[in-house]
């Protein structure tokens, strides 16, 4: 249970520490671009989207990774063992749509449940980010 709770707070750190990076970069860089205020607002978007990919894919390869080993648990369902479907089950999880054909089983279970959390707290900040960015950029007369 410990190396369990440490693999799943490790990746939770990381998680946020990886989106903090994108979004604090992002934030120093985007003023400076000699883009069109609607452009700047765009590459915001996507920067973020980048983020949120980056990280369901790091979420992906840990339940990849935990579901190759017994001793961690399992994903079951229409789940073939596969980094593709790992990383499927972790942009639903990820973004707190909830299980579908995919469900975990065993001490996996605590990353999964932080993964829902942590995608739900990193996707409201992202809109937050995002709604500043549309506030600073949107009627800009450039």
């Amino acid at each position: 249970m410990s190396a369990n709770l440490f693999v799943s707070l490790f990746v939770v750190i990381l998680s946020v520490l990886i989106h903090y990076e994108f979004l604090y970069t992002s934030s120093k860089i985007i003023p400076t671009l000699k883009l069109g205020h609607r452009i700047r607002v765009l590459v915001a978007v996507f920067v973020t989207l980048f983020a949120h990919i980056i990280e369901i894919i790091l979420y992906g390869i840990v339940f990849y990774i935990m579901s190759s080993s017994p001793s961690w648990g399992h994903l079951e369902g229409n789940f073939d063992g596969s980094l593709l479907d790992s990383i499927y089950f972790s942009f639903t999880n990820f973004s707190t749509l909830g299980f579908g054909d995919i469900a975990p089983l065993g001490d996996i279970r605590l990353l999964v449940g932080l993964e829902g959390i942590v995608g739900f707290i990193l996707i409201t900040w992202s809109a937050t980010y995002l709604f500043f960015e549309m506030q600073n950029n949107w009627n800009s007369k450039d």
